[in-house]
Formats: C-alpha cells, structure tokens, sequence
C-alpha cells in the first residue's frame, strides 16, 4: 500500500518529519544475535549512517515541488541533491561514532561515474577524514560494498554513504543479520531525534498480531541511548540497554520468536516476553 500523492492530500509523514525537523542521520545499526538463525555462519557487528535529507529522494531534495518531473508523457527524469554542508555533518556524524566503537570508516559512493555530486560527496568526506587522524578510513564503490557485505560484513565497523546507498546498503546488512523485523534505526539532528524501525509499516500485517516488534523495540533502545547523550542521564542509557539486553535474551528462546525468525510466537507474546525479562 502507497501512501496517496501530495496533489490527493497524501504525505509519507516519515519524509515529512525528517525534513521539518532536519533530521539528517539515519543510524540503522545491523548485527548478530544469539541464536537468531541468519544466512551466514559467523558474527558481525556493524553500523550504516545514512544521510537522510538529500539525495535522489523526491520529497526531501527541493523546497518547492519535488525532484522527480515529466516533461513529455514519455520522459521521466529524477533530480539528485548534494550538498556540502549535508556531506560533511553526516560524515562527521559517522567518525564521531567511530570513535565510540572499533575507529574504523568506510565511505561508500560511486564518485567514478557519478562524478560531480558523489565527487563532492567524497571531496567532504577526505576533508572530514583529515580531523580524525586517528580513525582508520578507507573507501569502497557500493557495488564492491554490496558484494563485500556478503562476502565479509565483519570486516566493517561504521558504513556513511548518501541516502539512497545508505538504504539499500542497510537493508542488506540487515538481512543478512536475521531480517528488517530486528532491523532499529534512529532518525537524529542536532536538537531533535525521532526512533523508527528502517523497515516500512507492513500494511499487509495489520491486524494480524503477527509483526515482529524488535524493530520497534530496538528503536526506542536507542532513541534513550541518544537522549542519554543529550542530557548527560546515565539512566536513560542503562534504561536502553537494558531493553536490549532483555529483547536479545527473548530472541535467544525458540518459543519467543515470531514467524519472520522461523517461529511460531505472535507480536504481543513477544512483547510480554521481553517486559517480563525487564521486570525481572
């Protein structure tokens, strides 16, 4: 199910809300759990930061209309939008977040065909790069990424690229770490931060009790996590991980895992499972 086009009164209120409130990071973090069956046979433990208010994303790239036109029935062309101020701070974004993991980036971007906008991309990003002399960095086509993050997702720590890299990327990454029902995200800027599951809202499973919530779930783990950060309140970042804690040892049990993981457990005996393990 789409959402209606603006002209019919329709809006992605997701869209909508990045772009009012700038929130201009997408942090989707992909990793292994416990027990969580996955494609692959070996741990990995990785985040994608993905520039959220740029790019070839026709609701967020003008400030009048949108970047997708029709100038005859049988021509359709998409704008792209790169900026150098959205280059560097989501860049920036991601080696701030390196320093708080392994110190490792890897800039994805297709700047050999894309000369000029992912050129100006990776112009900020080696910019950037100068002022964490301490954190490894390196950079990768997204086609070799997609290739390397099946072959070897544990050999990368921090991923930034631009939107629409960042999504398909992220969503591959996730994949492979058990599926989009364990996939949490964060939308953040610099004053506002709004926590969202990166996959969409499953319109067909509605009604169903039988979505897997741990997206959702992970979600508000982090949003606490940043608000933690914010405020300087160590209890909201235990409070965060505490949930995670709780939601990983649900997942870690056979009977607690919803269809999408190979399970039988709908979404609400999920969600007491993972309240009781917090209560206790």
């Amino acid at each position: 199910m789409d959402y209606p086009a603006a002209a019919e009164g329709g809006k992605n209120p997701s869209g909508e809300l990045r772009r009012r409130l700038d929130l201009f990071a997408n942090i989707r973090p992909a990793r292994t759990m416990p027990g969580v069956p996955t494609p692959l046979n070996r741990d990995f433990d990785l985040v994608i930061v993905r520039e959220n208010t740029e790019g070839f994303y026709a609701d967020r790239t003008m400030y009048q209309g949108t970047g997708e036109f029709m100038p005859t029935p049988d021509i359709a062309l998409a704008m792209r939008k790169v900026t150098r101020e959205g280059s560097e701070r989501i860049v920036r974004e991601a080696f701030e977040l390196a320093k708080k993991r392994r110190s490792e980036i890897t800039v994805v971007h297709k700047a050999n065909v894309l000369r000029t906008s992912d050129g100006l991309f990776l112009e900020c990003a080696r910019s950037v790069a100068s002022e964490y002399p301490d954190v490894s960095y390196e950079e990768v086509l997204v086609d070799a990424m997609a290739a390397h993050l099946i072959r070897r997702p544990e050999a990368f720590d921090v991923i930034v690229t631009t939107n629409m890299f960042g999504d398909i990327l992220s969503d591959e990454a996730t994949e492979l770490a058990g599926g989009l029902g364990m996939a949490a995200s964060i939308n953040t800027g610099a004053v506002h931060a709004i926590a969202q599951a990166q996959h969409g809202s499953a319109p067909a499973l509605a009604g169903q009790n039988v979505a897997n919530p741990c997206s959702l779930i992970g979600s508000a783990a982090m949003l606490l996590e940043w608000l933690s950060d914010r405020r300087d309140d160590a209890r909201l970042r235990t409070a965060g991980a505490a949930i995670m804690s709780a939601l990983e040892a649900t997942m870690a049990d056979p009977a607690t895992r919803t269809r999408d993981l190979g399970g039988t457990a709908c979404t609400a005996d999920v969600a007491q499972a993972i309240a009781a393990r917090l209560e206790s």
